[in-house]
């Protein structure tokens, strides 16, 4: 027989939050947003995880798209200049970090934090 959960754990949130987590809960196949909750302090606690490495991967991979956007203007720049340029490389370069990218989202929907940020690492750099 299950032991009754008797303790409680509580957290203030606005209620754009709330349901935010409610939707995202349901979207992860949660019943509950507390089972998702205790699902995530689970993974955290298995995983060594102290929630600081989250916001280094996204500055990683905003740096990222920042490099993209960069490329990107360079050659609309010299484009817009007259100038000859060779383009394909760069673009398919682009179009291949923009499906890393893609896959990393993807990733980030359905794999436990820790593993997400590990590998997000390796594909970035």
């Amino acid at each position: 027989m299950p032991i009754a959960r008797t303790s409680r754990l509580s957290v203030r949130a606005r209620p754009s939050e709330l349901a935010r987590w409610n939707s995202v809960a349901r979207h992860l196949g949660h019943a509950t947003t507390a089972d998702w909750i205790r699902a995530l302090l689970a993974t955290s606690e298995l995983a060594g995880d102290n929630g600081q490495q989250v916001g280094a991967e996204l500055y990683s991979l905003r740096h990222a798209l920042s490099r993209i956007g960069n490329n990107l203007n360079q050659l609309a720049h010299s484009a817009h200049c007259g100038d000859h340029i060779h383009c394909g490389k760069t673009l398919t370069e682009l179009e291949d970090r923009l499906h890393q990218i893609d896959g990393l989202l993807a990733q980030s929907r359905s794999r436990p934090l820790r593993r997400r940020c590990a590998r997000s690492a390796r594909t970035l750099h």
